[in-house]
């Protein structure tokens, strides 16, 4: 299977993987406009089980290091398998609650304190499962992000300022989404060997890992979006005949978000080898700001925030590239 040789293509890795989470938002976005998030994360799910298959197929079944995909997902025990299929699930409930507060309140509410706080558990924990790196530029690093975050959120109340407050529902939903997405990676590189040149018996490669964890989104999908068609947060129930009446183009549009946010995932576990899953999840995370460059000079949703104001992204964009220089530079302190 394919592995990386050196801290800096883990570095480049877990950049790639913020910059797949922090845009595959994009494509929600561009089918809103007449297609439900229920029906979009169908084909997302969908695109998620692809191209982890194919990663399979093909990086994971290449060359001479560790295991092959197909011999690798055979010898792996219940434990590993049950552990990476425990964390596909707890992810989709993760971002079924985090794509509804979106729905709900907005990129003010959902992002800022959904993955910043999936930001902050997910290093913790990670960190202390396998801890790698220098604590205190680590959580430094992490701080900072934290804060670019926190200002991101401010900026974003600013444009909104005179509107009502976020309803609570969104809020909620947000908190319940960052507390279980800082939760699922652990699952995930628990399931597997860390040193990726020499397999453990019984664990799993990268890439079954993350196919693995594919298939517990999609099977727990059944579960989750079904009862979300039927209980929305917001608007009408759906009936699943719904789903069938997109276009080709609206399809293949969950299907590419899908797909960019599992290269992301795929990445990011790579890239745990050389880097550790703190670090490689920490800078994955960053995402956040990837998202606020998207919505500031793509989309245009700060065109309105008041010229007083626009020290508080300047700010946020220099404390999350500090931030992230001080995650990066922890590993060789």
């Amino acid at each position: 299977m394919f592995v990386i040789e050196t801290y800096t293509t883990a570095v480049v890795f877990s950049l790639i993987t913020m910059l797949c989470w922090g845009s595959w938002a994009n494509t929600q976005k561009l089918a809103s406009s007449s297609w439900r998030f229920e029906l979009f994360y169908w084909d997302y799910v969908l695109g998620i089980v692809l191209l982890s298959l194919i990663f399979g197929l093909t990086l994971g079944s290449m060359g001479t290091e560790g295991r092959s995909f197909i011999p690798d997902l055979v010898q792996g025990n219940q434990e590993s398998l049950l552990s990476a299929f425990w964390g596909g699930i707890i992810f989709n409930a993760a971002n079924i609650l985090l794509v509804a507060a979106i729905a709900i309140s907005g990129m003010a509410v959902a992002f800022p304190v959904g993955i910043g706080l999936a930001l902050v558990i997910g290093v913790i924990v990670n960190y202390l499962e396998n801890p790698i790196g220098n604590i205190t530029l680590l959580f430094v690093g992490v701080a900072l992000v934290a804060l670019a975050i926190l200002l991101n959120a401010t900026a974003y109340r600013s444009l909104n300022q005179s509107q009502s407050s976020q309803p609570t529902k969104g809020l909620i939903l947000s908190l319940a989404a960052g507390i279980l997405m800082g939760f699922f990676y652990k699952y995930v590189a628990d399931s597997m060997f860390l040193d990726f040149t020499h397999p453990i018996p019984g664990k799993l490669s990268p890439y079954s890992a993350v196919f693995v964890f594919s298939l517990g989104i999609f099977f727990s999908n059944f579960f989750f979006n079904s009862f979300l068609m039927k209980r929305p947060f917001q608007g009408v129930p759906l009936k699943f005949s719904a789903y069938f009446q997109g276009s080709f183009l609206t399809h293949l549009t969950g299907i590419l978000g899908g797909s960019i946010w599992c290269m992301g995932m795929s990445f990011s576990i790579i890239a745990a080898d050389k880097a550790g899953p703190a670090i490689s999840y920490g800078l994955g995370q960053g995402a956040t700001m990837v998202a606020a460059f998207w919505g500031v000079f793509v989309w245009k949703e700060f065109k309105d925030l008041p010229p007083s104001k626009n020290s508080l992204l300047y700010l946020m964009f220099a404390c999350f590239l500090i931030g992230l220089g001080l995650i990066i530079y922890s590993k060789l302190a």
